[in-house]
């Protein structure tokens, strides 16, 4: 079983010893005593924001599957990007694994990522949901769309996000704070398809219907809508699914957005090498093993999100939702538009 570690116990990974290679084999076993003596424990360094439980038994299927082991140290995003920038070439870590293309592209223009060359990972994951140089592969799918209490809502009603900032969602409306990656990269994507000036009417709109401030997280504002304090709101997919999963009669529903225009916002977690990984080749092979078809259903439903390759079907309760069209806008645009997201947000007054 892997450990989670601290980064003074990462740094101790170059201290294990190595066998006398002067020792003769036993002479009943000699092609066994060869290669015990030729091979050393491999193992392969990570920096993760994503949760333990949900990543370490996939860490553990992939040291059962190829003998790697995996020690991994566990932060929020921003803190292992820090990390990784302070330690330069003495970083011992070999991947960063990581939610929302947004902390992705960060770590990448700030030379933290370097390019893979991999048929395995090209074939895998589609273009949209990579970096724009391969420094970063998307490795399972989350949708941020629309919620709403259906005693309140006719299904009929909900359309777009764009839709949101109609005036006859006033005082209805609820979102997650403006702080937060996730809508700071929807918000990108909106400047994308309709401009700033256009995208900053949209997110004022959203402003003024809002029925009480930002919460500061998805399963806040769900329970809000559950609760009558608004009808509607944005928010990833699987906040929801882990409501519905505790309560198959949980009374909030979930909406696809934009089925008829640009398509669901789509985020990933995802993973790259670091630039200065020790070990690349292992940091790849565990990437590649984390995007194959072995691994692509559990690391999706163990968060109750979609595989990245559209070959893999969903599992679970998610699979029960159908298909939706998704936007396939490639996500490294969300990076590159995102301090613009940020700063109109500002101007409207999304906190």
């Amino acid at each position: 079983m892997k450990k989670l570690i601290a980064l003074s116990a990462v740094l101790m990974l170059t201290a294990c010893g190595q066998q006398d290679e002067t020792s003769a084999p036993e002479p009943a076993e000699p092609e066994t005593a060869s290669i015990d003596q030729a091979s050393e424990p491999q193992t392969v360094v990570v920096y993760s924001s994503r949760q333990p439980h949900l990543i370490e038994p996939l860490f553990d299927r992939f040291t059962d599957d190829t003998g790697i082991e995996v020690e991994f140290s566990n932060d929020n995003e921003a803190a292992l990007i820090e990390r990784l920038a302070a330690e330069g070439d003495n970083t011992p870590a070999d991947v960063l694994i990581t939610v929302d293309a947004g902390n992705l592209w960060q770590a990448s223009e700030r030379d933290l990522l370097r390019t893979i060359n991999s048929e395995a990972l090209n074939s895998a994951v589609p273009e949209p949901l990579r970096g724009a140089d391969s420094e970063w592969f998307g490795l399972s799918l989350r949708a941020r769309t629309m919620v709403y209490h259906p005693d309140r809502v006719d299904r009929a009603e909900l359309s777009t996000y764009e839709d949101l900032a109609d005036p006859r969602w006033q005082d209805r409306l609820c979102l997650r704070t403006s702080r937060k990656v996730y809508n700071q990269s929807l918000v990108a994507m909106l400047i994308e398809h309709h401009g700033i000036e256009r995208t900053e009417e949209i997110v004022s709109g959203w402003v003024s219907n809002l029925a009480t401030t930002p919460f500061s997280s998805d399963t806040l504002l769900i329970e809000a809508v559950e609760a009558g304090q608004c009808d509607v709101g944005i928010v990833n997919s699987y906040y929801l699914g882990r409501k519905v999963a505790d309560d198959e009669n949980y009374p909030v529903e979930l909406f696809w957005a934009n089925q008829d225009s640009t398509g669901v916002h789509v985020n990933v977690s995802g993973a790259g090498v670091t630039t200065h990984a020790p070990n690349p080749e292992l940091g790849q092979t565990l990437i590649e093993w984390l995007a194959s078809d072995t691994a692509q259903a559990e690391f999706a439903e163990r968060n109750l999100e979609f595989p990245v390759d559209p070959t893999v079907e969903a599992q679970g309760l998610v699979r029960k939702w159908g298909s939706f069209e998704q936007d396939q806008t490639p996500l490294s645009i969300a990076g590159q538009r995102q301090a613009e997201a940020v700063r109109l947000m500002d101007r409207v007054g999304y906190r």
